[in-house]
């Protein structure tokens, strides 16, 4: 896989990561889903498409000694569950008086989305990287 193509299944995954943390914040208050239950934050789980293990231990000269790049693996809930707040006024309250609310931090959602974005950047950073270096490879070889 070329440099571009690492770089873009880079982007891919990151604005991925971005949507989903972007509903974790949007979600942050809600009571309950279409479902009936507790919004659960959520995480995006990500990884090479292919194991280091394999691309250093496969003796033959195959398109899988290069690197392939990242991919989604899925989106899976966090353990970190809800939290139960005492607001006897409000329309989801229970018996007890306790709404149930998913347990999001805002200031580990924006740092994460911080990271993110910083990745991000990275990828477009390396693509045109990777742009410069093929243009400048074209020019040497018109050159000659």
């Amino acid at each position: 896989m070329e440099a571009m193509e690492i770089s873009r299944s880079g982007l891919d995954v990151e604005w991925r990561r971005l949507e989903v943390i972007a509903q974790n914040l949007a979600n942050m208050s809600t009571t309950r889903t279409g479902d009936g239950a507790a919004y659960i934050a959520r995480r995006l789980v990500s990884g090479p498409v292919e194991s280091f293990q394999r691309v250093l231990t496969t003796e033959t000269e195959t398109a899988s000694l290069h690197p392939n790049g990242v991919r989604v693996y899925g989106i899976e809930a966090k353990d970190d569950g809800v939290k139960r707040v005492y607001e006897p006024g409000h329309p989801h309250a229970d018996e007890q008086g306790f709404v149930t609310y998913p347990n999001i931090s805002h200031a580990e959602e924006m740092s994460l989305m911080v990271r993110t974005s910083r990745a991000y950047e990275a990828n477009l950073v390396a693509m045109a990287a990777a742009q410069q270096i093929y243009s400048s490879a074209l020019q040497l070889g018109r050159q000659s």
